[in-house]
């Protein structure tokens, strides 16, 4: 498979990157001599440097042979533009990063028709969306949902005092039965992640993985340790675009929530935007500025600005004033150490959100996907059709790799926990964890 991207900066060259490490051959577009430079010192794919949007920089690139072009500039006109041309190539399907919300609404639809892409992604907004789960799910580092909403996988941290520490999974399992509401999918213990196996035995600070019924999430997080409220103090750093996406939903929910922003005339608009939400002046990393919020009272803060120095230090700061919940988004993936060692509670990237979306079109026979910024293992979502090698049969019976877990299966919109005696049909929806090594062989089961 061939893949264009267009674009180099965080988004573009997280994708990139991710795809040319699966094998994948990729090509990057780059109008930005410097940064282009720079990324083809440190990645392994081809870089041209030029302007997505010219159709001689598309060619030199080989669009009559792409199989997928990937637009992620900043420029929403830019990436419509190459969706465009794309397809006048006969490129069979392009994503397109579309951000301004003129260029989403009613008013715009024949323009979104003529850029003629298969599907328009918005990092921002799927990060304000990661952020919402977050502050449904106190204490968890992660959470995704598939199954059409019937399936949660939690990713948490646990901490000593939790009934799940010094458990071994195969006694988890002996209390989960007839019928399990949830089964331990991944652990990360120092660099390695494992898919686990029933002699495992769960420790203090592991980072672990759980799929899970929806109408178990609440017990499932009892036993992580993760029990709490859902917050309703909450302060917003940054008012940017994710940030006020996040007030905006918040609004209607009970929660109180208040917002910093540093430029005047960027507060004074939100403050006339945002009914209901307190809007202060002043910058996130200013102490007095943040003590004026009332840290003592705050139960979650997400720092969501453009800026991940000031993400760390405003987080770190409201931990020391005793806030419980933090959650910070990161730019650079190198600050994910040290946001655990500085006991940030969870990280979260524009990144993944584009790479999940352009792995559910790499991958055409995958339902979902869903990757983790503490990478290892995927999270894919399969449905299997007529004639695929695993309608009829047991999971055990399927031959999977040992580094491939089936979690999950969704029949007739309810969700159950696989086992190894589970038998799929038609229709299901299988809900795997898998390194990345070994998605081709699952798809080749499951497909």
């Amino acid at each position: 498979m061939r893949v264009i991207v267009v674009g180099a900066g965080e988004v573009g060259s997280y994708v990139a990157d991710r795809l040319s490490r699966e094998g994948v051959d990729v090509v990057v577009v780059e109008r930005n001599t410097k940064r282009a430079a720079a990324f083809a010192d440190t990645a392994d794919v081809e870089v041209i440097t030029g302007s997505g949007t010219h159709p001689r920089v598309l060619a030199e690139a080989g669009v009559d042979s792409a199989d997928l072009l990937v637009a992620v500039t900043k420029n929403d006109e830019a990436n419509l533009v190459a969706s465009m041309l794309a397809k006048q190539a006969d490129v069979p399907h392009t994503v397109v990063r579309l951000e301004a919300p003129e260029l989403r609404e009613f008013d715009a639809a024949e323009l979104r028709r003529n850029a003629a892409a298969d599907l328009f992604i918005d990092p921002d907004e799927e990060t304000a969306q990661e952020v919402l789960s977050l502050i449904e799910m106190p204490g968890a580092s992660e959470v995704a949902t598939l199954g059409n909403g019937e399936v949660l996988v939690i990713g948490a941290r646990v901490p000593p005092e939790a009934p799940i520490v010094g458990r071994s999974l195969v006694e988890l399992g002996v209390e989960n039965e007839p019928e399990w509401d949830y089964i331990v999918g991944s652990i990360r213990r120092g660099d390695e992640t494992v898919i686990p196996r029933g002699d495992y035995r769960l420790e203090a600070n592991d980072l672990i993985r759980i799929v899970c019924k929806r109408s178990a999430r609440r017990s499932v997080a009892k036993l992580v340790g993760l029990a709490r409220d859902v917050p309703r103090e909450i302060l917003l750093l940054g008012g940017g675009r994710t940030a006020t996406l996040v007030a905006q939903k918040l609004r209607g929910t009970g929660a109180r929530v208040q917002m910093i922003e540093r430029d005047p005339d960027r507060a004074r608009e939100l403050a006339e935007k945002l009914d209901g939400v307190r809007v202060l002046l002043g910058d996130v990393t200013d102490s007095d500025v943040l003590d004026e919020a009332d840290l003592p009272r705050i139960e979650l803060v997400a720092a969501l600005t453009g800026e991940d120095d000031a993400n760390v230090l405003a987080s770190v700061y409201a931990k020391s004033a005793g806030v419980p919940e933090t959650i910070a988004v990161v730019h650079r993936l190198n600050f994910l150490d040290l946001l655990d060692q500085v006991g940030v509670d969870a990280a979260l990237s524009p990144r993944t959100a584009t790479a999940n979306a352009v792995l559910r079109f790499v991958r055409q026979d995958v339902a979902a996907v869903a990757t983790f910024l503490h990478a290892g293992v995927e999270l894919l979502e399969f449905e299997i059709h007529s004639g695929s090698a695993a309608d009829g049969k047991t999971i055990a019976e399927l031959g999977l790799p040992r580094d491939v877990l089936v979690g999950a299966v969704v029949r007739d919109g309810r969700a159950q926990i696989a086992r190894g005696r589970t038998s799929l049909r038609k229709g299901d929806h299988v809900i795997v964890i898998a390194e990345p090594e070994s998605v081709d062989e699952v798809a080749d089961h499951l497909g």
